[in-house]
This record gives C-alpha cells, structure tokens and sequence, in this order.
C-alpha cells in the first residue's frame, strides 16, 4: 500500500476511555511499522480543528462506546470529507443502539432475544419480565451497565432504589430474558467470518472487567462446539454485518444455550468498532487465520480507502 499519513483517533470521553487509549497506540505502532505517517490524536471537543489542521489522508478510528462509535465522529468526518476505518453514519447510528439493531435484524433472518426497552426508574415497582432477565443500556457497548435479575439475587425484589445498578445511570434501559449458556463472538473481516470463540469468565459473566482484566477470562478459538452451530455462528454474523452494512471489521456477540442446539444461539449485538488491545477477539481470531497484528491493521485501513 502507499504510504498515507493516517490520524489515529483516540480516548474520548465514553466509559470506555481506556481501552480506546490502548487500541489507539496498538494501531498506531502498527500503521508505523507499516511504512505510514502516523498523527495520534486524543479526542476532545475541538476535534474537527485539530482534523483540519493536521490533514490526514484518512482517520483510523480507534474510539470505542460514544461518540466514536454511534455516527457523531462518522457523520464530523463525512462533513470534513476525510475517509475513515470502519463503519459509516448509518450503520453506527443502528448498531449502537440494541432495540434499533433487533429491527433490523430479525426481519433478515438473525435469531436475537425478545425484549423491551424501558423507563430505568420503573424497576423500582415491579419487574418488566420474568426473574431471571437482563438489563442493560440501550446505546453502550462492552457490556458497560449489565445487569443481571435472578429470583435469588441481590437486587431486591422489587429492585431497591439505593441499590446501585444502571437504572441510576440511564434513563432508558433495555431489559431482555436471560439465556442460561455459553458466551460466544465471531469477529467478521473484509466479508468473511474468521472464527468462532468461546469466553470464559472465571467469576460472574463476560462483563466490561472481564472483558479487559488480564486473566480473568478464557478465549477457546475455535470454540469447541458442534460443526452445525459453528457454521450457523459464523453464517449469522457475517448476514449481520452484511444487513447492518458494516466495513471493515465488525464483531458480533452470541448467547447459545446448548440444551437447544442450534435453536439456542442467539445474537447479543454487533460491536462495529472492536477492540484492537493484546487482549482483544477480532486480533486473536485473525492469528488464528494466520492474519497478523500489522496485516490486519493493515487490511482495515485499506477498506477505508
């Protein structure tokens, strides 16, 4: 590829700062041993100035959460007509936002839990399902603010309200049923599904902690799993990408309760921006397929250009 001088956006402001932080100087070090002119840029509110002052050829978008990941950087970099990695407006706009993603998605085929989304306050007076259920952020990744309501939990019953949980952070929530099982990702790159891996968490489930805790979780890639719910992991994140119309390299999240064989997997969400940290999936399951760091950063940026 000719050598570009790429700017790598950065940090923000979302709960998932740090991790940004991490992604962004992997990536960066990468571009550089790639042959590219690399401008680290931490985002802060005078972004778009310092976008024009800097004048990339294209923006490697390391931001996680908002406002890297639900089109306001996507929709900034469009209106300064700079190219950029991953998904476009739309598709950020849709993915980053789980009752907009189930609409999309499970008309085109894409098993998801059923849910609804909620005032947060109302768990307050009595449950919006059937104990045990999920609730969780309509607009986050990460698993940032998930919680889980069990008959036996600590909560309360009905929710108590100085009990701290994510109905005292959001306004909305999405609450959906809790399904029993194992938790799994395809990362999905330049069209095509690289792998299937399960995560296990050594306490509680697959949250933000375990997700970027050093040993705290365990990555089986590939996933040992029948061949038949293998195939329908990868074939049903690849039609999400696809519907989504996602770029570059997207990663989706299941649930499967393998009591029910294929009829258990369930699509949690599609993460249009993934991490790229030493502990991230999409790099794992790319070694897997014999793609190294630098090549895949490598390949990201060239489906931006």
């Amino acid at each position: 590829m000719t050598p570009r001088h790429v700017a790598v956006l950065m940090g923000g402001w979302s709960a998932e700062r740090e991790v940004s932080l991490v992604t962004g100087r992997g990536v960066a070090e990468a571009l550089r041993r790639l042959g590219h002119r690399v401008t680290e840029i931490d985002m802060d509110r005078d972004v778009a100035a310092r976008l024009r002052e800097v004048a990339p050829d294209v923006v490697f978008n390391c931001l996680h959460g908002t406002p890297g990941e639900d089109g306001t950087v996507q929709g900034l970099l469009d209106l300064l007509g700079i190219p950029y990695t991953h998904s476009g407006l739309a598709t950020s706009v849709i993915a980053i936002d789980k009752e907009l993603t189930k609409r999309v998605l499970v008309p085109a085929g894409v098993r998801m839990p059923s849910g609804k989304v909620i005032d947060a306050k109302s768990v307050h007076d009595g449950d919006p399902l059937p104990r045990p259920y999920v609730l969780k952020p309509v607009n986050e990744g990460s698993s940032v603010g998930v919680a889980i309501v069990t008959a036996g939990g600590n909560y309360g019953d009905p929710i108590g309200r100085d009990v701290p949980g994510p109905w005292a952070e959001y306004d909305q929530l999405l609450a959906e049923p809790f399904i029993a099982g194992r938790e799994l990702t395809v990362a999905v790159l330049d069209d095509e599904a690289l792998a299937v891996t399960e995560l296990i968490a050594k306490r509680g489930f697959y949250d933000y902690d375990a997700k970027y805790t050093d040993g705290l979780t365990t990555h089986v890639c590939p996933a040992e799993l029948p061949a038949d719910v293998t195939q329908a992991a990868l074939d049903m994140a690849l039609l999400a990408h696809r519907v989504l119309g996602c770029k570059g390299a997207s990663r989706s999240d299941f649930r499967f309760d393998d009591s029910q064989g294929v009829a258990g997997l369930y699509l949690l969400e599609v993460n249009t921006q993934p991490g790229m940290t030493p502990l991230s999936l999409v790099p794992e399951q790319a070694r897997h397929r014999g793609i190294d760091y630098d090549t895949l950063v490598g390949r990201i940026l060239e489906a931006a250009l």
